[in-house]
Order: C-alpha cells, then sequence, then structure tokens
C-alpha cells in the first residue's frame, strides 16, 4: 500500500459543452493525480461529474484545490473537493441486485423504492432513472434502475415481495434479477 497517497472525491457540474471532462481529467493530470473511478453524465442541459483521484506529495491537496477554483472561475463549473480516508472498499461478500420500475411518472418513486430497499438493509451501489414521452401519447413514463449489493443474510423473496407492493401501489412494473457476486 502506498502509504503517502491521498484519496479525493471531487464533484463539478456545469452548463454541457464540449471539454468539459477533458477540463477535469487536464486538471487531475496537472497535480499529478490519478483518476480513479467516475461518473458522469448530461442531467438536462447541465453535466455532472462524480469522481475519486488519488495523489502523493505534501501539496497536492493544495494544487487540487486551487485547480478546482480556476475551473470554477475560467470554465464556469461548480466544483467541490472533499478528502476521503482512504483507497475505496472492497466490495461487499453478497450478491448484486438490479431493480428496475417502469410506469407512469408520478413524485415520490424513487423516495418509496429507496426506503424499500433501505429497509432491508442493502446498499445502493448505483440508480439512474430517466422520463421519457411514450410515442403514442406523449404520457412520461418513468423508469428507474437501482443496483444494489446484497450480503448473503438478504431475504431475497421478502425484498421482491415488499417491492413488488410498494410497485403495486404506485402503479408501477417491477422486475428483481440477481447478477452475481462479483458484478
Amino acid at each position: 500500500m502506498d502509504h503517502g497517497r491521498r484519496w479525493f472525491v471531487m464533484s463539478a457540474i456545469g452548463e454541457d459543452r464540449p471539454g468539459i471532462v477533458a477540463d477535469l481529467a487536464e486538471l487531475i493530470y496537472d497535480c499529478d493525480c490519478n483518476l480513479e473511478d467516475s461518473r458522469m453524465t448530461r442531467l438536462g442541459s447541465e453535466f455532472a461529474v462524480l469522481l475519486l483521484a488519488s495523489g502523493q506529495g505534501p501539496d497536492v491537496e493544495a494544487k487540487l484545490a486551487a485547480g478546482c477554483k480556476r475551473l470554477e472561475w475560467e470554465k464556469r463549473l461548480t466544483v467541490f473537493l472533499r478528502r476521503v480516508d482512504g483507497p475505496p472498499a472492497a466490495s461487499p461478500v453478497g450478491r448484486t441486485l438490479v431493480c428496475t420500475v417502469t410506469g407512469i411518472d408520478k413524485a415520490g418513486i424513487v423516495a418509496r423504492v429507496a426506503r424499500t430497499v433501505s429497509a432491508h438493509g442493502l446498499s445502493v451501489r448505483d440508480l439512474r432513472s430517466d422520463v421519457r414521452h411514450a410515442s403514442n401519447a406523449g404520457t412520461p413514463v418513468y423508469t428507474l434502475r437501482l443496483a444494489m449489493d446484497a450480503p448473503p443474510s438478504v431475504d431475497v423473496a421478502r425484498l421482491r415481495a415488499d417491492l413488488e407492493q410498494a410497485a403495486g401501489e404506485l402503479g408501477l412494473e417491477l422486475s428483481l434479477d440477481q447478477l452475481g457476486p462479483d458484478v
């Protein structure tokens, strides 16, 4: 293990335009850091980034912070930098479950499904959602996809029943699939 290595989480958001990814990647490179993990996507007219970087040296945090301020000023990005305690934790032993719900868009879908998942002690690894308009009627259709880390002790049948109840009350279609232990 690298004892001098430090870990940072960075989030950034700005109006979608060519070059945002390059700007952030160059900042990390220019600070002699490594881009360890990232999620980047367009949300409406904005581009959002969440990434994990690591670097060494007594001034690595100061260099990253100064670079973030420069990007805010020069590139009109909102950037947040946070130092974290160490490298990412190893994936827990267990299964990866994927829950997908689809139906007419209404308030409370994510809150209800996430609370049901939380009540079973599951950690959300990834959540994605979007609204599409049905081609025939233009009705807004909402899709939510949750990937969850499920330890062996989780009662998948009970989880499925509780999720199906929540989905039924919201008028949604639901699927719950197991991807395997190491996905």
